[in-house]
């Protein structure tokens, strides 16, 4: 019993992408030797909004419209350049696609990482100001009127990961994902794998950590790498998103800039900006992979 929930563990510990240091002090050789066969396979580029939804709206664009530019890119940018990644979209058109439907892709399709884009907006600033006066019983009221005025001056990236109130909704889809990946890589000790043995609850549970650890990894990966850019980072946030709370695999939500402020609205239309924005995200995620397989 013990060694079978020690191969467990491990065996979570490395579909997470934990690195051979932290293994190989408790795994023999043959299972290291094992373990080097994992390696990311595909990934899904969700690029947020469309249609009807459009996202937050810029002064010149809407955000729906650049998020599907930089996706596309991106996807474009992977299959060139990581021969061995297969690239799902989401979407790859104007089209609206619900939030459960996106996140259920990349469930179905088995997705190694699951990567949405998105535009940030920051709200009007909101004031309440005098326009006149009446009178009455003899006094004078004034009339208030409340004025919207523009944020224009917020700028930066923020990459998000799903909170942690989100984490029993992980349940299912890391039960679809598991029995697969356990029968691939340990077929002679897990042919009978039972959902209801108390050792799958302890394996489901190590799975959703290690999922969060690893979105908080590629998220990090991401900021730093538009850091290096001379982007501004806000950091990596966990926040209760419904497009990330049921991957069954490191998922994260990167706000690629201030589509409310018109310097940053430029950059994220122009060539030069999306182009730089898809090499940050392409480099995050060849260091999560070589991470991740070494």
């Amino acid at each position: 019993m013990y060694r079978k929930l020690l191969s467990i563990i491990l065996f979570t510990l490395f579909i997470a992408g934990s690195t051979p240091s932290a293994a190989s002090s408790v795994v023999d050789p043959q299972q290291n030797k094992e373990n080097q066969g994992f390696r990311i396979k595909t990934i899904v580029i969700d690029p947020g909004h469309g249609a009807h939804d459009i996202g937050a709206r810029g002064r010149t664009s809407v955000e729906k419209d650049i998020a599907l530019q930089i996706a596309l890119k991106l996807g474009r940018s992977i299959q060139s350049e990581l021969k061995d990644v297969k690239v799902i979209y989401t979407r790859t058109t104007d089209v609206f696609i619900p939030l459960y439907e996106r996140i259920g892709l990349a469930n179905e399709k088995k997705a190694d990482l699951f990567i949405s884009i998105h535009c940030n907006s920051m709200p009007s600033i909101k004031k309440r100001t005098v326009t006149g006066y009446r009178r009455r019983n003899g006094k004078r009221i004034p009339i208030y009127k409340t004025v919207s005025t523009p944020n224009t001056t917020t700028r930066g990236t923020e990459t998000f990961v799903s909170g942690s109130g989100r984490l029993a909704e992980q349940d299912a889809a890391i039960r679809e994902n598991a029995s697969m990946l356990l029968e691939e890589n340990y077929k002679e000790n897990y042919d009978g794998f039972d959902p209801k043995d108390p050792e799958s609850y302890i394996i489901f549970s190590l799975m959703k950590n290690a999922y969060r650890d690893q979105s908080i990894k590629l998220a990090s990966l991401i900021e730093g790498e538009y850091v290096k850019t001379g982007r501004g980072s806000r950091g990596v946030k966990e926040l209760s998103l419904a497009v990330l709370a049921r991957a069954g695999m490191p998922a994260v939500l990167t706000e690629v800039g201030f589509i409310s402020n018109p310097d940053e609205e430029r950059y994220l239309n122009s060539a030069q900006g999306q182009s730089k924005i898809v090499e940050n995200l392409l480099d995050a995620i060849k260091s999560y992979k070589r991470q991740a397989e070494n």
